[in-house]
């Protein structure tokens, strides 16, 4: 299982950043750039997820607190254990699901389809091989641009070393916007049926 070692790892590589004595980039530096590009893949590419909410007798809200790394909910079915599944109109503000049923729950189950981050620590990642790939590339494009800004102040560098960072790094940058507006689920045909609510 790929860990956030493994990704800053591939990332020193991608950045030929692999002196242990003398890294240019600290860990807390790339994980910083690893995070601004995970946030984004899972923006384009989400972890798609399904819960079961119980609802209160009488209230079409639930609480959507326990969602972990919410962005976004695509799908609601009430009851939960109908089949075919009984998919329900449905509105989100503030952290609350409202149901727009003809019929006030009476506290059965509802099963939620949603969007979330990926997730990527120690112990493992949600992500696929592929993503994996995509993450290091907008992790070193950042990383990349941000000794670009860095560079454009040291004496001891080359003139030209800024600019070579900030070509390569807008390089990078390009790529893994291309590649998440590729891949990205907004952009994905998927059969989809219109419903009536039950």
């Amino acid at each position: 299982m790929t860990t956030l070692a493994d990704v800053r790892d591939r990332v020193r590589k991608d950045l030929h950043d692999t002196d242990g004595a003398a890294y240019r980039w600290s860990d807390a530096q790339l994980d910083r750039h690893i995070d601004h590009a995970l946030s984004e893949l899972s923006l384009a590419i989400p972890r798609e997820r399904t819960s079961t909410l119980a609802t209160t007798d009488g209230s079409r809200e639930l609480a959507l607190g326990g969602l972990t790394d919410l962005i976004e909910v695509t799908a609601v079915e009430y009851p939960a254990d109908a089949f075919p599944p009984a998919y329900v109109g449905f509105a989100t503000w503030a952290g609350t699901l409202t149901l727009h049923t003809p019929f006030v729950p009476d506290g059965s189950d509802a099963t939620v389809h949603y969007h979330a981050r990926h997730t990527l620590d120690g112990s493992g990642t949600s992500l696929s091989a592929e993503q994996v790939d995509l993450l290091v590339t907008g992790a070193s494009a950042y990383a990349a641009l941000e000794q670009s800004v860095f560079a454009t102040d040291l004496v001891t560098t080359g003139a030209d070393v800024a600019e070579r960072y900030a070509t390569w790094g807008r390089a990078r940058h390009t790529a893994f916007r291309q590649l998440l507006q590729q891949y990205g689920w907004r952009n994905r045909v998927r059969a989809r049926r219109m419903y009536v609510p039950a």
